[in-house]
């Protein structure tokens, strides 16, 4: 008897593949994340879950199933799953690290370059027949060259951002809970320093720390008050590291000059007057989203969930606990 798994929503097809070939499948026949009752139905009865970063998946929906092996997360993150949960029930919990880092770094580029120079603003201008010629204070906006970059996270993701930055010349800042390597430092030409200094010091602040209770609204109304009146925030990392009804006052108020996410504290939803402001670039959590790295991202998801399945480790365990 080939293993039951349920997939909670269609991922590339590659990945697919691999699960298909191992093991019964049963796949979200909607284009949208479940509702909870949908997939606790989808839980019953199967071995292994491979589900997204929109699914919760908790104590409540692991007690449906007292057979489920192996949860496989399509993600870097799995702050969406209760890992303390999962390990006392002796369920293994994978995810997707270091295959998205590049793509990431590039996301966060785009933004960060975006609302610097205005891209959005000056798209939606010309696309409304605005456009009259050239003219000398036509949307002005930030160099990035020679400014000073604070990057808050210095791992993977962080690291490919600074190498991005050194092309710019730019004055790369960084502050983290455990400072790198002098070597690191050294490579990438990065300053360690507090978060407060960061702030009041950095033209540009880009986010890139991973969200864990106590980093939750780690950027909030006293942070922001921090920045420079002319800084920019950058969160391609998770939506409630950022405090976004604070963000959307400073927005609003001017307390800095603009703000470029990818990644929303509610998502999908808003904070009220975000979509309204012209000084911030908003784009639907897109910063793994390449053909290439998506359908690594669901290879290895399903590696994973397949190795599980198989009374193997899977390459990317999260919870080694289990093994004990």
């Amino acid at each position: 008897m080939k293993p039951k798994v349920f997939v909670s929503r269609r991922i590339p097809q590659p990945g697919l593949d691999i699960v298909e070939k191992e093991c019964e499948v049963k796949i979200n026949p909607y284009d949208r994340v479940l509702t909870r009752g949908e997939l606790i139905e989808g839980v019953k009865g199967i071995d292994g879950l491979l589900c997204l970063l929109t699914d919760t998946i908790d104590g409540e929906i692991m007690s449906v199933n007292t057979n489920l092996r192996i949860i496989s997360n399509c993600a870097v993150g799995y702050n969406n799953i209760d890992v303390d949960e999962a390990t006392k029930r002796k369920i293994m919990v994978t995810n997707t690290p270091g295959v998205l880092t590049d793509t990431t770094a590039d996301l966060a580029w785009a933004l960060l370059m975006s609302i610097a120079r205005r891209i959005a603003e000056s798209d939606k201008f010309t696309r409304e027949g605005k456009f009259k010629g050239w003219a000398p204070m036509l949307f002005l906006g930030s160099d990035v060259h020679h400014s000073t970059l604070g990057i808050i996270g210095l791992g993977r993701i962080g690291q490919a951002i600074a190498k991005r930055a050194r092309g710019f010349e730019m004055r790369i800042l960084y502050t983290d809970v455990i400072r790198a390597p002098k070597e690191v430092e050294d490579e990438l030409g990065a300053k360690f320093v507090s978060l407060d200094e960061l702030l009041s010091s950095s033209d540009f602040v880009t986010i890139h720390a991973p969200l864990f209770p106590e980093t939750h609204h780690l950027i909030g109304e006293t942070e922001l008050k921090k920045m420079k009146k002319t800084a920019y925030l950058i969160n391609a990392a998770r939506g409630p590291l950022v405090d976004e009804k604070a963000l959307v006052q400073a927005l609003q108020e001017r307390w800095i000059a603009g703000a470029a996410l990818d990644v929303y504290e509610n998502e999908p939803d808003l904070a009220p007057g975000l979509s309204q402001l012209d000084n911030v670039v908003i784009v639907p959590h897109i910063g793994s989203a390449s053909t290439a790295t998506r359908e690594r991202m669901a290879t290895m998801a399903a590696t994973n969930l397949v190795a599980g399945l198989k009374g193997e480790v899977p390459p990317n365990l999260v919870n080694k606990e289990v093994l004990d």
